[in-house]
């Protein structure tokens, strides 16, 4: 198998592998056939290199392992080092969580006993915590950052806010300011241009008030919900898995916690996600756990429905939900999409757009809010051809990325009654048995009168298990049962038959299995500002963000030397000329210092700045000095080629070691700002 995650760079190629992304940086591993040899491919869309004139990260010595943030980077740190000696010993565990993935595979093909999968996931997941100990034991001491500068830079330089912050705000709500905007913008750009144009998508715009039937089918209505408890005393709520895991993770760093009691708080974080409502009670009790902002006693677990819900019209009747996600739309649109398509599988919808979940304790950021963009892909294929031409070998479960199945399209045809499938021409025709309902409607249309065509539309809506049962109920007493509109109705067998005949068919019909990758924007944003934040060497207070100019709020600067109204005529001829070839841009005609404007543009991320000195006016042609932002290097180019290669360097078809060996360098201004 071999895919490439282009959007969150650096890039991967990966053969049979698994794809990490942490949040601090955004990392990317693979394996490579049976070897367990790590590839690391960087590109320069998200690279990590760093530069020279960067400051280097504060170092510190964190206490790794308590934490899933720190965890998460040791092992991608181990997997980098790629170490022969650590590879050696690391191998028989790796083998073995293999073997019982592998095991527990087969027992889900095969179709074992609950019970039986249950204790193979437990075993496999003591397996995986195994390895993952012994990764973090060998794994080295990473660097950390200075998180307090960069969200004081973030919210001083107005990327995102809380959202009504004059009233108090909201906790999980933020709004995003001109840079965050234009970051978001970029990015969403750089997704639709690698997915939905490179790959030829079907995109939609789907309405995000959404009617209860169609979350009702999905299984949202019933079962998307969080177990969580209250503050007896102030009603605070707690979301019961992440309370009962940093609670135990607490336990088992505390000193003088025993080897047994952290191996039991292990175990327990390890089975976390599959206990139940009462295994988490129980579990919450024996810890005798309370509020970890009061130290109030809690609550028993209750359920809480994550939808936001409302009503439609003004009669109040017709009950909605504010989309929890923006898959539904493009399911229950499936059929026009199928015959936009011409009948064809496979082929990929997709939707960018907004949903809401009422999370209970949204308090990491833009990592968990109630109001999120996501951008989904769902690709509809033949169930047993999960194939592609970029595959090689099939495709694995990965980050961000589920296996549906035909789960969602098989539900709202059930609820609906519209088919939602595609047709299979078959390599030869093929004989099969067809068992349906034989009304007979003028019978039925006497006796029912104006019920009589919702009665034939529920005999022809009849699964071949409800065929069946009708079948045998007539031949033993004459007479079926039907259900329509939530009235049961009999019917005698003068009214209806059950028959079983051959039929000849060249095409079949078939439900489309559903491989969704699903990607959370704001996630995505906050990962990468986190990963691109730096420091100057040799002055801590100069901060800034290193994103590449294919994101980048703004791809460059317009400065004046001073306000020498000499400079303004060039001022307006490059801002024109930029404004022409679609490069956006920012003129800063201010009284300050060119260093301390350059340092201004560098926190907004700006990775080019144009500079008219002295030189612009008095030289024929005239000329310019361009300076990149990481390196703060400059080199002096005629304005006649400015606008060009500028564009050329956002859309990253130039680089800046290219347009060094093409112009000369220039010095002197930068020295000056230092």
């Amino acid at each position: 198998m071999k895919l490439l995650f282009k959007f969150i760079e650096p890039v991967v190629k990966y053969r049979k592998s698994v794809l990490f992304l942490c949040q601090p940086q955004l990392l990317s591993f693979v394996k490579r056939g049976s070897s367990s040899q790590l590839i690391w491919e960087s590109k320069n869309f998200l690279s990590t290199q760093v530069n020279e004139s960067e400051k280097p990260l504060k170092k510190e010595k964190p206490k790794w392992g308590t934490n899933k943030q720190h965890r998460d980077i040791k092992l991608k740190l181990v997997q980098m080092m790629a170490d022969p000696k650590i590879e050696a010993e690391l191998a028989p565990l790796r083998e073995s969580v293999k073997e019982q993935g592998d095991l527990v595979r087969k027992l889900k093909a095969d179709g074992a006993p609950e019970n039986d999968v249950k204790k193979a996931v437990a075993e496999l997941k003591v397996r995986k915590k195994v390895l993952e100990d012994r990764e973090l034991a060998l794994a080295p001491q990473v660097a950390s950052f200075d998180r307090a500068k960069m969200e004081d830079l973030l919210k001083r330089r107005f990327f995102y806010d809380q959202s009504f912050a004059i009233y108090g705000g909201i906790t999980g709500q933020y709004d995003f300011g001109p840079m965050g905007c234009a970051l978001k913008s970029n990015i969403l750009s750089a997704w639709r241009q690698f997915f939905v144009l490179e790959e030829q998508m079907l995109e939609v715009d789907c309405s995000i008030l959404t009617p209860e039937p169609v979350l009702k089918a999905s299984g949202h209505v019933d079962r998307f919900a969080d177990l969580m408890v209250k503050d007896v005393k102030n009603g605070e709520c707690f979301r019961l898995d992440h309370l009962i895991k940093n609670h135990l993770e607490k336990v088992s760093a505390a000193k003088g916690a025993t080897q047994e009691l952290k191996d039991e708080c292990s175990d327990i974080v390890i089975k976390l996600d599959g206990m139940n409502k009462e295994e988490m009670r129980v579990i919450l009790r024996k810890f005798d756990m309370k509020s970890p902002i009061t130290n109030n006693d809690l609550s028993d677990p209750m359920e809480f429905n994550l939808m936001f819900g409302t009503q439609i019209g003004p009669t109040g009747l017709i009950k909605g939900f504010l989309r929890p996600e923006t898959a539904q739309g493009i399911f229950v649109n499936f059929k026009r999409l199928l015959e936009f398509n011409q009948g064809k599988l496979p082929f990929a919808a997709a939707q960018i757009g907004n949903s809401f979940r009422n999370e209970i304790s949204p308090r990491s950021g833009l990592i968990r809010v109630r109001e999120f963009t996501m951008a989904e892909i769902e690709h509809f294929c033949d169930p047993n051809q999960k194939d592609h031409p970029k595959f090689d070998d099939g495709w694995i479960e990965c980050v961000g990325c589920a296996d549906r199945s035909a789960y969602d399209l098989t539900q709202h045809t059930n609820a609906t009654g519209v088919k939602l499938v595609a047709e299979k021409t078959l390599p030869a025709p093929k004989t099969i048995e067809v068992t349906e309902a034989v009304p007979n409607k003028p019978a039925i249309g006497k006796q029912f009168k104006k019920d009589a065509k919702a009665i034939t539309e529920a005999l022809a809506k009849l699964s071949l298990d409800d065929l069946k049962t009708m079948g045998q109920q007539i031949e033993a007493s004459g007479e079926a049962k039907l259900k329509v509109n939530d009235n049961e109705i009999t019917l005698s067998k003068d009214l209806v038959s059950v028959k079983t005949s051959s039929k000849t068919i060249h095409v079949e019909e078939i439900v489309p299995s559903v491989i969704e990758p699903s990607f959370g924007i704001g996630r995505i944003m906050y990962s990468l500002l986190e990963h691109r934040f730096r420091m100057r060497d040799g002055d801590e207070q100069r901060c800034f963000f290193s994103l590449p100019p294919v994101v980048a709020p703004l791809k460059c600067s317009v400065l004046p030397l001073s306000n020498n109204p000499e400079f303004m005529p060039f001022v307006k001829k490059i801002s024109q000329a930029l404004t022409r070839v679609d490069v956006s841009h920012k003129v800063d005609d201010s009284s300050g210092s060119i260093g301390k404007r350059y340092a201004r543009t560098d926190e907004i991320a700006i990775p080019y700045g144009i500079t008219i000195d002295f030189d612009t006016v008095k030289q024929t042609p005239s000329s310019v000095t361009l300076r990149e932002r990481d390196t703060m290097t400059q080199v002096r180019i005629p304005i006649d080629a400015l606008a060009d290669v500028v564009k050329e360097l956002a859309l990253g078809r130039l680089t800046w070691e290219q347009v060094q060996s093409k112009y000369p360098k220039f010095e002197q201004q930068e020295a000056a700002s230092k």
